[in-house]
Parts: structure tokens; C-alpha cells; sequence
């Protein structure tokens, strides 16, 4: 069968494309900048890939009208704060260009929604279903609470406040309770719902078996990764305290972070819509979705981030707007080095960032860093998904990645903390010889005093990071 696939760069998207060809399907990938999407070779045979853009009618054309089912994995949460509005439309763009198709089935992941009083994001999701259900086609809505896997938001975020805080003082809607799921099994049922005939027209909850407040889900994080945790709930914490609350302790961005807040005091818990017997799944633990996140993330086999998302960073401009690194009107910072071995100095380069950090001035690289969190930027906390790998689209740190080619031996990475212009980092094999050059175009007289009043530390900090990248290891 040939399957469209939409927000095939996305977290969900990544992991259920596997899944989809070893099932035998054709699938259709639909990004907005095919530039960062690096699918596994073993996986191009069975794959398309078109550029689309559902805020864009026109883009749709390129969608085949042979097309038998379709994945709708799309939403705009913490991109903007129009995001209401954005998923709207792009539904209704999405609905009309399926109608033109010949596809039988629309599968949407949804969130829970039982209660009278959304939040914005729930109510905007149920908004986002009421004008799928407008299709000509059948359409199966899964609805799905907190997701659980490596590199999820979820995840993520209660990684960052119980490996960070060994006590916590937090909102009062830590005793709201939720039905987490592993994405393991978010992936079963996306795939298995596939055209299951029985599930056509039809919405359903899913969930693992455990139903825990936020507070039991921190502290059995704590008991999967053998830390001692103490959490004290106050209500004098409101929703926005909380926003910047969860903002300065975890690598999310106030957006999400926001959107996150509103939703966590809406409790979601799973009905009894008999999706488990009816697929023949069994849902596993909150503890064994929390082990083999760990696992994956342990044997360095996490296989999409939230943090990739451009949503992460607020960042919706294609790639290529920004690889073409400008001269004319910019300050610029080149040193070369000569390289005593090539093979270990890319290397180097490839492991930047992250753990490892950025080889000279660390401390003033995690005070920028700082410094970014409290005007509202991204801050370093974003780190690497992978240690040893780097793609086009990646979040590495508080840059983006635009280029990455290991052979030729140049990573190109566009600033995206806080400044008064745009930056860019660009690494660059030429001969026997590293070509470092950092390029700041300035917006305004801000710009040019920021340029001036970084200048000073340019010479230890550069200077140092290319000498220890080429530099012959001891």
C-alpha cells in the first residue's frame, strides 16, 4: 500500500517510518525542508520524498492522488503563539487536498481529551480532529497523554528536573494524574490502526496500564535511575511562575514549557474504549518505557529528538536561507590551523558540543548560555541527541546545524541563543589545513556593540578550540 506520511522529521514521524516499511508499505514522506531529512539508506528504496508546507495550498499538489492511507502527525504547540490558528488551517488545507486523493483512511494522534475544560493545546487538538472528520475518507483518531521514549519532550523534561534537583518545591498540579505511554507502543498502535476497518470513523485513548500522578512519575524516574528525590507540592505557584519554573530548570522553551503547564492541570486519563483488545496490544509500564529509553539512549540508538524540532527553538526558516554564509556588512573571525591528523581532528570536530563541550573557555561558552536563558533563548541545555553523529536540522546546543558532511569535512552551525543579528560557526577541512570561521552580521548599532563587546574574549576562545581540535592527541 502506498502510505503518506506527514511530519515525517518529527519525533513520532521518524520512528514510524521503520515500522512502515518493514510492513511492506510504500511511504510518502512529507517535510518542509528535505535538506533535514537524513532517513537510514537501507530505507530510500521504499521512500518518497516530497517538500510541502500545509500553511501553503500550493505546495499540496505534489502529494499523489494514488495514495490508500495517510498519517496526520502534525502540530504547531511551540512554534508560535498563534499556534491555534496555525493547526486550524493546516488541517483544513490537509482535509482538501486528501478529498482530491484516493486515499481510504486518515490516521490523526490526538491528545486526551475527557474533560468538559481543556487547556489551548487540548482544545486545539480536538479543533484540529473536528475538521479532519470533514473528509471524504475514514478517519481514526488516536489519543494519545505524556509520551514516554528517548529523546520525547516528556522524557526529556522529567530527565531534566530529577538528574538536576535532588528537592524540588513545584506547582500544585504535580498531583494531577495522567495515564502515561511508552512510545513503543504509541508506534504499535499507529501501525497496527492502519486499515483496521473496525476502527474507521472512530476515536480512541490510549495509554499504558499505570495511572500516576506527575509526582509518582518524578519520583519513579528517580527510582529507575537510583536517586534519592524529595518533592514538596505548594499552591502558591501560578501558571506562569510555573511556566518560567520548568523554562530555567529543563531545555524546553517558554512556549512549550507554557502550553505544557496549562495542559499538565487537565487531568488525562484513558476511557475504556477497548483499543487494546480490539488491536490485540498490551501497553507496558510506566518503569519498562522509562528502561528502555534508557537503554536506547545508553547504547547511543535514540532515533529522533524533540530538540531537532525547529519548534525547539522558535526556528521556521528553511536550511537553505541560511547556508549561503554571508560577507558583505559582516564582522568576521577566521583562523586556520594546520592539522598533524586529519581523521582525528573531523572527528573532533563531529563530537563538538554537548558533553564534550567546545574545547576552550567552556565555562564562558555555559554562561552565554546562561545569559540566552534569561532574555528567552534556548540556553546550552539542548546538548546532542547523538554523541557521535551530526545531520543537517540537528540541535546542537544552542546552535542549529545546517551543514554537515563528514567526507568533505565541513559543519556549517547558525546561532540560535538570543543576539542582535545572526551568527554562524563554520568548520572546514582545506589541504592539511582547519579553516575556522566564526561570521556575525549585526542588525543595527546593538549589533555592532555586541560584536565589540565579545571581541575581547575571540582570541582565548577560538583561538583555543581550533588548536585543541588539530592539536595531536597525547
Amino acid at each position: 500500500m502506498k502510505v503518506l506520511l506527514t511530519g515525517a522529521n518529527g519525533y513520532i514521524g521518524k520512528r514510524l517510518i521503520n515500522t512502515l516499511v518493514e510492513d511492506g508499505h510504500e511511504v510518502i514522506c512529507c517535510v518542509r525542508d528535505a535538506k533535514r531529512f537524513n532517513p537510514a539508506e537501507i530505507l530510500l528504496p521504499k521512500i518518497k520524498v516530497i517538500e510541502i508546507d500545509l500553511l501553503e495550498k500550493e505546495s499540496l499538489s505534489k502529494i499523489p492522488k494514488d495514495i490508500d492511507g495517510a498519517y496526520y502527525l502534525v502540530h504547531s504547540m511551540s512554534s508560535s503563539s498563534e499556534y491555534e490558528s496555525l493547526e486550524k488551517q493546516c488541517a483544513v488545507n490537509f482535509r482538501e487536498a486528501m478529498d482530491s486523493t484516493n486515499v481510504k483512511q486518515v490516521l490523526y494522534l490526538s491528545g486526551i481529551v475527557n474533560e468538559k475544560e481543556l487547556s489551548k493545546h487540548l482544545s486545539s487538538r480536538k479543533n484540529v480532529e473536528k475538521e479532519l472528520e470533514k473528509g471524504k475518507y475514514k478517519l481514526t483518531t488516536l489519543r494519545a497523554g505524556i509520551i514516554i521514549g528517548s529523546g520525547s519532550a516528556s522524557f526529556e523534561i522529567i530527565r531534566d528536573l530529577v538528574e538536576k534537583l535532588p528537592i524540588m518545591i513545584t506547582p500544585k498540579w504535580l498531583n494531577t494524574k495522567c495515564q502515561p505511554i511508552g512510545i513503543k507502543d504509541v508506534i504499535e498502535f499507529l501501525s497496527a490502526a492502519l486499515f483496521q476497518e473496525d476502527t474507521y470513523g472512530q476515536n480512541f485513548d490510549i495509554g499504558g496500564p499505570d495511572i500516576l500522578t506527575y509526582k509518582e512519575m518524578l519520583l519513579g524516574f528517580a527510582k529507575e535511575r537510583k536517586l534519592k528525590r524529595k518533592i514538596w507540592t505548594v499552591p502558591i505557584m501560578t501558571p506562569k511562575l510555573s511556566s518560567y519554573w520548568l523554562y530555567f530548570v529543563t531545555s524546553t522553551s517558554y512556549k512549550l514549557a507554557s502550553s505544557l503547564v496549562n495542559s499538565m492541570k487537565v487531568e488525562v486519563v484513558c476511557r475504556d474504549s477497548g483499543i487494546n483488545e480490539l488491536l490485540s496490544i498490551q501497553p507496558i509500564s510506566y518503569q519498562k518505557s522509562l528502561e528502555l529509553a534508557f537503554a536506547r539512549i545508553k547504547n547511543n540508538a535514540v532515533l529522533s529528538s524533540w530538540k531537532d524540532a525547529y519548534a525547539s527553538s522558535g526556528f521556521n526558516d528553511n536550511i537553505n536561507d541560511f547556508i549561503e554564509v554571508p560577507i558583505f556588512g559582516c564582522f568576521r573571525d577566521v583562523r586556520t590551523s594546520e592539522m598533524v591528523d586529519k581523521h582525528q581532528t573531523i572527528n573532533r570536530i563531529w563530537s563538538i558540543g554537548g558533553n564534550t563541550g567546545w574545547y576552550a573557555g567552556n565555562w564562558l561558552w555555559k554562561l552565554r548560555g546562561y545569559m540566552d536563558k534569561i532574555v528567552g533563548g534556548v540556553g546550552l541545555r539542548r546538548g546532542r541527541t547523538n554523541p557521535d553523529t551530526i545531520q543537517a536540522g540537528d540541535a546542537l546546543d544552542f546552535w542549529r546545524v545546517l551543514y554537515a558532511n563528514k567526507e568533505e569535512g565541513r559543519l556549517l552551525l547558525f546561532a540560535e541563543m538570543k543576539l542582535p543579528g545572526e551568527a554562524w560557526l563554520e568548520f572546514k577541512i582545506h589541504q592539511n589545513k582547519l579553516v575556522q570561521t566564526a561570521t556575525f552580521r549585526p542588525l543595527g548599532l546593538a549589533g555592532r556593540l555586541y560584536w565589540y563587546s565579545v571581541f575581547p574574549f575571540h582570541g582565548y576562545i577560538f583561538k583555543g578550540m581550533i588548536e585543541a581540535i588539530t592539536k595531536q592527541k597525547a
